[in-house]
This record gives structure tokens, C-alpha cells and sequence, in this order.
């Protein structure tokens, strides 16, 4: 009776298969980024983070991608009734904004409502006027919403609460985009200042991966 045996290459073959079954597993399984997700970083790099997007602006009229083509941008999902997470983030970014200087001055930062039903431009570019006047809220459909957080594989879910209101949950990163609109890594919550400063720096000097 004879073994049949398998050549080096078919072996190689194999390995290479089942590698890249359990990579597209991998990524199947975890499309969107939750909140306290482990090995958040992993995730964001393997998946597409990003797309084309048309939505409506705090200061009026449409804002797109098309628009910022050129220019590096960072992006935030959130809501205007978050209690803690959302105006934090903005006001830490903010603060770094003021500290990058004028090096910042072209720097757009995105403030996309994952709660359009509530956040209308008009609440947003009121609720944005304790911020950084260089960060813009944009609202829209709540399909067009869904389509950007899709793209950008951010996590939201509507959460009741006992007096019969709602509250969001959501993704808290801030996606850091090139000047061609490509993923370049973000700033977590809990990131300290130096730690902003450094991976929004590195953004505006086009230096690679920020993450």
C-alpha cells in the first residue's frame, strides 16, 4: 500500500489558502469598530476605512469628500446629547488645534451626527460654537448617515432609556485621513495630549501611519 504524499508547493498552496480564509474571516466578523473593541488598531488597518460621502453642513449647504480632496481631514461620529465622550473629544481636539498653530489652519475636522433624527445643521452649529470654529457638523438622511458609518466602519446603536428617551452608542475614534482621502490612522479617546499632538502632526507632514 502506498502513501501519497503531498509536494512543498502544494503545501504552500494550502497554507496560503487557509491564510487568506481566515483573514476574510476575520474581517467579516468584525466590520465595525465598537466601542472598547481590543485590538482596535488591527481591525481599522485591515479593513477599508473610508469612502465618498455627501452630506449637509452646520455652516449650510452640502459638504463632500470631493470637497476636501487635497487636504488632510480627521473625522469624529457622535451626538450632541452624548454626556461625556463627544464634547470631550471635541474640546481635546480643539485644544490641539490651537496648539498645532498655524500649521493647523487647513486642517477641517468632521463632526458626523450618528443621531440625524435630533441633530439637525441648526442644533450642530449651535452645540458646535463652544468648539474650534475649524470643526464642522454635518448631518443628512438618516440612510445617508448610515452609509457614511458603513464606510468608515463605525459601530452605533440606539439605546432607550427609563424616562422613555433614548441615548447613542457609538464608535469614539477619530479618524485621521490623507490628502487623497485615505485611511491614515486615528486618535482614540483616551489618547493624551502629547499623543494628539503627535499623531496629528504626523498627518499634516504626510509622514505614513498615524495609528
Amino acid at each position: 500500500m502506498k502513501s501519497s504524499k503531498l509536494s512543498s508547493g502544494t503545501l504552500v498552496a494550502l497554507g496560503v489558502a487557509a491564510f487568506a480564509l481566515v483573514a476574510a474571516a476575520v474581517v467579516a466578523a468584525a466590520p465595525f469598530i465598537r466601542p472598547g473593541d481590543a485590538g482596535v488598531a488591527s481591525v481599522a488597518s485591515a479593513a477599508t476605512v473610508g469612502g465618498p460621502f455627501r452630506l449637509v453642513s452646520s455652516r449650510g449647504g452640502a459638504l463632500s469628500d470631493v470637497d476636501l480632496k487635497g487636504k488632510p481631514f480627521a473625522i469624529f461620529f457622535g451626538f450632541t446629547h452624548c454626556p461625556e465622550v463627544c464634547p470631550t473629544s471635541l474640546w481635546d481636539m480643539s485644544e490641539a488645534l490651537k496648539r498645532l498653530g498655524p500649521k493647523g489652519e487647513d486642517l477641517k475636522v468632521l463632526f458626523v451626527t450618528v443621531d440625524p433624527e435630533r441633530d439637525t445643521p441648526e442644533i450642530l452649529a449651535r452645540y458646535l460654537q463652544s468648539f474650534d470654529p475649524r470643526i464642522i457638523g454635518l448631518s443628512g438622511a438618516r440612510k445617508d448617515i448610515d452609509a457614511v458609518a458603513r464606510a468608515y466602519r463605525v459601530y452605533w446603536r440606539k439605546i432607550p432609556t427609563s424616562d422613555g428617551d433614548y441615548t447613542m452608542d457609538h464608535t469614539s475614534l477619530i479618524y485621521l485621513m490623507d490628502a487623497e482621502g485615505g485611511y491614515s490612522g486615528f486618535i482614540a479617546y483616551k489618547d493624551d495630549a502629547e499623543t494628539r499632538d503627535r499623531k496629528l502632526n504626523a498627518l499634516l507632514d504626510a509622514k505614513g501611519p498615524t495609528g
